[in-house]
């Protein structure tokens, strides 16, 4: 008997065909787990986008991220991270200023304020372009950290929950200003505007 008769007649061939079947779908779902875990540590991301039609009064729209760039602002709502509402701005060093000390404010958890260590984990730099309303546009990479690339998306989350930096309309434009992060060892950051 061949081993298509002994599929046909369910002997043994059955059994084997059923291991045969199941080695391949465990390899496929273990392919497939590989590639998604993949696709998520492939480097920063943006927040997820927010659904336009569920966002709440005081969040920003929530456009999709481009490579190399933080495009999402992530929905802020002021009363939700405790922070007050940002004051004007009239000048660049007032937004850097009034930006650092959102930083500090709105992650209360991953910032220091005493000495800088001699030697720093990791120093992300990013550019923050804002809309009038000094909401988040953009968030260009000027600097990747060499070591602990993680620190990175850190500092991009971090920008999202500071937001907004305050009406910058009356500031001559560009309406942007940029920020290095000081990262110590325990993940922490503290501005360098600050320091």
């Amino acid at each position: 008997m061949s081993c298509a008769d002994e599929v046909m007649c369910g002997g043994v061939g059955d059994r084997a065909l059923a291991r045969v079947v199941s080695a391949r779908l465990c390899a496929w779902a273990a392919l497939g787990l590989a590639l998604a875990l993949a696709g998520c540590s492939s480097g920063p991301r943006s927040p997820a986008p927010a659904q336009a039609s569920a966002a709440a009064p005081g969040t920003a729209p929530a456009p999709a991220p481009l490579p190399g760039k933080s495009e999402a602002p992530k929905p802020v709502d002021t009363a939700k991270t405790g922070l007050p509402p940002p004051g004007p701005v009239r000048s660049h060093d007032e937004l850097r200023k009034q930006a650092a000390l959102r930083l500090v404010a709105a992650n209360p958890h991953m910032t220091y304020m005493g000495q800088v260590p001699a030697v720093l984990l990791a120093i992300p730099v990013l550019e923050v372009e804002l809309l009038h309303d000094g909401h988040i546009k953009r968030i260009n990479i000027l600097r990747r950290p060499g070591q602990a690339p993680d620190t990175l998306q850190l500092a991009i989350d971090a920008l999202h929950r500071a937001a907004p930096f305050g009406n910058v309309s009356r500031m001559p434009e560009p309406w942007k200003f940029s920020e290095t992060f000081l990262f110590n060892d325990d993940r922490h950051f503290k501005p360098r505007t600050l320091d």
